[in-house]
């Protein structure tokens, strides 16, 4: 019982690198194109953080167990909001009113709605795997629109940077000078690192519980979520540290886009998940009740201070509590 500890362990350290990395590449991509770390980070580090939610899903209901891949994620996206932002805010206050996610959060509460309310018909099959991929597929359209938007006026801008002598310091991490191959490099270790990590680290944590007879369900909706939530998590804590609130908050956002539509979505085709009546009446709602908790920080511009960290923390402990002991 010793070696799927052992293997727990390196799947969480090569998680931290991992996030790390992707978060570095995520950065100076973002100066090397004139394209805003937000945008950057609600595609390319969304998708990297949310490859082992697609991977585990999808194994879910090839080895036959579809209701460890629903609750897999919707427990990882309550666990991005409160625990994912959260713990990261504990050790660092993150700065998210200097950043403005209005229309993508938008994007995420109407993702989250439409999701809910296709569970109603019982089952997520190919005929609700299409809606959630259509979805997915205006989200990725309109952030390609903003891409070449802000590329467009990043010209500009540029020029007026150069010209000034007040320009705003750099920051932590960010190189505008860095090498095209060390970014990719960067970004190919983050990508290749963190599903990697995440399997490695959920494939031995679900043989410990397991062994302790946990249902398929139940097993989904916390092991898994939080194993499959920790890239979110190791590159939020990299990025509030860095002081990159953009890339922290749209990283969530974007994952949170890409588990409901893109992973769900392809997922059903690969086979129907049945929905389980305890999604219905609390683990649905429960994530979207997580979801408006971002309001104050996206439309009152708040921090999301220490103090807020710990209160996310605490109602994703107690959420734990409930679905392990009374639900």
């Amino acid at each position: 019982m010793l070696l799927p500890w052992i293997m727990s362990g390196l799947g969480l350290v090569i998680l931290l690198f991992a996030g790390d990395a992707l978060v570095k590449g995520a950065v100076n991509l973002s100066l090397r194109f004139g394209v805003p770390a937000l945008i950057v980070s609600l595609t390319i580090v969304a998708f990297g953080t949310s490859a082992p939610e697609l991977l585990i899903s999808v194994q879910a209901i090839l080895d036959g167990v579809p209701s460890m891949a629903l609750g897999n994620v919707v427990g990882s996206n309550t666990a991005n909001i409160l625990l994912v932002l959260g713990l990261p805010a504990i050790l660092a206050t993150m700065h998210t009113s200097e950043h403005n996610t209005r229309k993508t959060f938008r994007f995420m509460i109407l993702a989250t709605v439409v999701f809910i309310a296709l569970g109603f018909r019982g089952v997520y099959d190919w005929i609700a795997g299409i809606v959630l991929l259509t979805l997915m597929a205006g989200v990725l359209f309109d952030a390609f629109r903003q891409t070449r938007k802000h590329r467009h006026a990043g010209k500009a801008a540029r020029a007026a940077a150069e010209a000034s002598e007040d320009d705003e310091p750099e920051v932590e991490g960010a190189d505008p000078d860095m090498q095209m191959w060390r970014i990719l490099a960067y970004l190919v270790a983050g990508l290749i690192g963190l599903p990697v990590g995440a399997q490695l680290l959920v494939t031995n944590a679900t043989v410990i519980a397991t062994a302790y007879g946990v249902s398929d369900t139940v097993i989904g909706l916390t092991l898994v979520a939080v194993g499959t939530s920790l890239p979110e998590l190791a590159t939020t804590v990299m990025a509030a540290l860095r002081r990159q609130a953009d890339v922290a908050l749209g990283n969530v956002i974007g994952s949170n886009l890409f588990n409901l539509l893109a992973i769900i979505g392809i997922a059903t085709m690969v086979g129907p998940i049945p929905v389980d009546p305890q999604f219905l009446t609390f683990d649905f709602w429960v994530m979207l009740a997580s979801s408006l908790l971002l309001l104050p920080f996206v439309y009152f511009r708040q921090d999301i201070s220490r103090l807020w960290g710990v209160v996310l923390t605490a109602l994703y402990a107690a959420y734990l509590l409930v679905v392990l002991f009374y639900v």
